[in-house]
């Protein structure tokens, strides 16, 4: 599939998560919570490899990189809630995150 489409399918699919989020916050964060990107990603990668070791060792490794990026989800609107702006509350939750990732990779075996 060339890069353009996948690329164009992909825009859409943020585009439509923060449109449907201006309107209806909850809808756009349950749009934004399926892993659509990742299934998308699975799809592209099979069309690419149709091998089921490759897509396999794909899946495992999103689950563990999933993991370190969900304290964000509840570290950002603590700090909002508490009168942060939005642009330190996204810095912070993103390093929060890079945090994480470094030692998920440090401590956790291949």
């Amino acid at each position: 599939m060339p890069f353009f489409l996948k690329a164009t399918i992909a825009g859409l699919l943020v585009a439509l998560v923060s449109s449907v989020a201006r309107r209806y916050p909850g809808f756009g964060a349950l749009i934004a919570s399926l892993p659509l990107i990742s299934v998308l990603g699975m799809i592209f990668l099979w069309f690419a490899r149709p091998d089921a070791t490759n897509m396999a060792t794909h899946m495992q490794a999103t689950f563990w990189y999933v993991l370190p990026s969900l304290p964000m989800f509840l570290v950002m609107p603590v700090m909002l809630h508490h009168g942060i702006g939005f642009w330190w509350t996204l810095i912070s939750g993103c390093g929060l995150t890079i945090a994480l990732y470094a030692l998920m990779t440090t401590f956790m075996p291949n």
